[in-house]
Order: structure tokens, then C-alpha cells, then sequence
């Protein structure tokens, strides 16, 4: 009987997703993006408590191996961790859902048909072309979680990035892609596809983000956003997003160490500091 218990304990701390289930209760999940590539440094982050853990592959060199252990470090605490891989080509996603990713955030989305794919990469057969090997994967604790491949779907939680004039022009029909639970606003590559490099302050930026968010949250999805600077993740959120990062790890890291010789070498440091917007 125990060892029953124990096995149906495993299998739904493996499966269960509080991250998904948040969003769809509604609440908003303040998140931190871990761009060090440090499994010491993401659990540092994760005694932090943020609802959530962005795992950046796509713009950190994070390896498949990297990616692993800091889900591995992330693993204990309550913060759920979301990895971005690199791309959202088919063997890239089978690879970090197998090491055990409930949570993806794909960047560069443009059309639904790039969203369609998506899903079909994240789904086994029938329903998608996933390459079977849970029983291999940590995914499924190498075999031990019973039913792996008939329950992982339900879990699994679906983030695209619309980052760029095509996306926001194909907003509605990515909207209506069927396994899609979110949709993030990229704001650094989205302003620069609307002609403003390194602006995402500017009015008309803001304005195109804020109708996004509106319109994403308006559609049923959940609503995504980074945003270093604490007054825009506060209108983010007032604006509907309810999935947003309020921080980066390696530039709290560079602006502590920062303002910790200024303390000592006002000049040095000053002459060091670099302003960074999203």
C-alpha cells in the first residue's frame, strides 16, 4: 500500500504544472529570467521564491546539459522553472521536454502555421510527432511515472513569443492555435521591428504593447512580459499580463556589484555603468 502511495506521490509532483494552474486561476506570476547559465546562481534565485524561473537558451549559452542541471537546482524550491530553448525546431523541444521542462517559452513565432508546428513538437502520436523515449527521460523518472505519455499533455504549459510587426499583424490567428497557453510580447525585438532600436519606451511602442496584452488577455490566453524597469512591469500587469518577469539575474548581479564600489570608488563605478532598457 506505501509503496502505491508513494508512486502516485511521484507521479503527480512529476506531472503536476502549479505554474499552469496559476495561470488559469487567474493569478498573476512574477517571474525572474536566469540568463548566468550557474545551477548555483538559479538556486540562490529559486530560495527566492519568484512564482517562476525563466531558463534562457535562446540568448544565454546555456547547453542541453546546462538546462538540465538548473532544472535539477530549481527542482526543490516553489519557483517553477520555464526554459526557452534556443529555437522551436522539433528535436531542440523533444530534447528539453525529456530532460524534464513542464513549462516552454518559444521565441520568434510569426504565423499560426509556426504555431501549429509548435504544438505538433510538444504532443506525442497521435496527436503530435514528439519522438517516444519517456522511458529514458527523466521526463517520466526514467520509467517510474506510470501513464507518462497519456497524462504529460495535460501538464504541459505552452508559451510563444510574438516579438516582431509579422506576429502582431498575426495576432488573431495565433490566438486561435489550439494548444497555445500564452502568448509573451518580446519588447526589445518588437521595437526594433517597428523601427525604433533600443526604444520600447517610446509612445507608439507602448501603445502597440499595451493593445497586445489586451488583446491576448481578451482571447482567453495568458499574457507574457519583461520588463526590468519596475514601473513598466506595474503597467504590464495593469494592463492584463499576467505572466511577467521583473528582473534579469546578471543585471541585478552587475548593477549590485555596482553600486557597491560606489560605495567606495564613486568615479570607477561610474565610469563602468551602462544603462540597459526593455
Amino acid at each position: 500500500m506505501n509503496s502505491e502511495l508513494e508512486k502516485d506521490a511521484l507521479n503527480n509532483k512529476v506531472l503536476a504544472n502549479p505554474f499552469k494552474r496559476g495561470l488559469q486561476n487567474g493569478e498573476v506570476q512574477i517571474g525572474l529570467w536566469l540568463s548566468s547559465t550557474s545551477s548555483y546562481l538559479a538556486e540562490i534565485a529559486a530560495t527566492s521564491s519568484y512564482d517562476w524561473l525563466l531558463i534562457d537558451g535562446e540568448h544565454a549559452p546555456n547547453t542541453v546539459q546546462d538546462l538540465y542541471h538548473q532544472l535539477q537546482a530549481i527542482a526543490p524550491y516553489r519557483s517553477q522553472p520555464v526554459i526557452r530553448p534556443v529555437e522551436g525546431q522539433c528535436s531542440v523541444i523533444k530534447q528539453v521536454l525529456d530532460i524534464g521542462a513542464r513549462t516552454l517559452l518559444i521565441p520568434m513565432v510569426d504565423t499560426a502555421e509556426q504555431a501549429r508546428d509548435v504544438v505538433s513538437a510538444t504532443r506525442y502520436p497521435p496527436h503530435g510527432i514528439r519522438g517516444v523515449g519517456a522511458s529514458v527521460a527523466r521526463a517520466a523518472r526514467w520509467g517510474r511515472v506510470e501513464n507518462y505519455m497519456a497524462k504529460a499533455n495535460e501538464e504541459l504549459c505552452l508559451l510563444i513569443q510574438a516579438e516582431s510587426k509579422t506576429a502582431l499583424d498575426n495576432l488573431d490567428e495565433l490566438l486561435e492555435v489550439e494548444g497555445i497557453d500564452g502568448i509573451f510580447i518580446g519588447p526589445a525585438d518588437l521595437s526594433a521591428s517597428l523601427g525604433y532600436p533600443d526604444n520600447s519606451g517610446h509612445p507608439e511602442v507602448q501603445r502597440i504593447i499595451e493593445q497586445s496584452i489586451r488583446r491576448i488577455r481578451a482571447a482567453g490566453k495568458a499574457a507574457g512580459f519583461l520588463a526590468v524597469d519596475v514601473d513598466m512591469a506595474k503597467r504590464c500587469i495593469a494592463w492584463g499580463a499576467n505572466f511577467v518577469a521583473v528582473g534579469v539575474d546578471t543585471m541585478l548581479y552587475t548593477q549590485a556589484l555596482d553600486a557597491r564600489l560606489a560605495q567606495f570608488k564613486p568615479a570607477t563605478a561610474a565610469a563602468t555603468q551602462q544603462k540597459t532598457s526593455y
